[in-house]
């Protein structure tokens, strides 16, 4: 429970709440803590929502099986991340996606109760609620997106410009596996690496294990707007 409190604090949902609020709150029923071993499912597709979940510690992969039975990570989410509030007063709220941890995870699941509760007794925890939905939505329209492009260079292209604004640089660091990076696509491995080369040998860039460098930006953005 000490423990607990000052994780929560730190989260975006409950930072409207001091650590003697907290306190008292944590006090009462209707959630629970546990624990997940690496790979363990946390919720599987179709599963109906029942709670919101708080990442306290570790990693959260949610992920889809295609059609020829590999599964493809969609997105994660990290420690203080919140998960199901998109769904937990929903009318039709299943899980579209499994999820399972990616190591060692706690999660703290607080039933609907709880959060009914504290929307309308907090116009603080209220307004970081109707947030945390609104940001849901945005990434899920992002996902859409990305994943309803037509070719794999057209997702390659667009996540090298995306890098480039946020990176400052035409040499591209890549902090996840080029397996991972073919997961957020949506994609197999070999279909990424596929691309890779032939932008390669198109002069369009060059690669290594760890990074992506762009050769011809003026190429790459005429391609990403046709």
């Amino acid at each position: 429970m000490e423990n607990l409190i000052p994780t929560l604090a730190l989260t975006n949902l409950f930072r409207c709440f001091s650590t003697e609020e907290l306190s008292v709150l944590l006090k009462k029923e209707h959630y629970h803590v546990k624990r997940y071993a690496k790979g363990a499912v946390i919720h599987l597709q179709n599963e109906k929502c029942v709670s919101l979940d708080i990442v306290l510690h570790g990693t959260v992969l949610v992920q889809k099986i295609d059609s020829n039975g590999d599964m493809l990570t969609l997105c994660s989410f990290m420690a203080g991340d919140s998960i199901g509030e998109n769904l937990l007063f929903s009318r039709n709220n299943p899980y579209p996606m499994t999820m399972t941890a990616k190591s060692d995870t706690d999660i703290l699941h607080a039933d609907r109760t709880l959060i009914l509760s504290l929307c309308q007794n907090s116009s603080g925890f209220l307004e970081n609620f109707l947030q945390s939905i609104s940001d849901k939505t945005l990434i899920l329209a992002g996902k859409i997106n990305t994943l309803s492009m037509k070719t794999i260079r057209q997702c390659m292209i667009e996540f090298l410009l995306y890098e480039y604004r946020i990176q400052h640089n035409a040499t591209i660091r890549l902090e996840v596996s080029k397996k991972e990076l073919a997961e957020k696509f949506g994609i197999q491995r070999p279909s990424l690496s596929r691309e890779l080369m032939k932008m390669r040998n198109e002069n369009l860039i060059t690669f290594d294990a760890k990074s992506i460098t762009i050769r011809d930006m003026k190429a790459l953005k005429r391609l990403h707007t046709d």
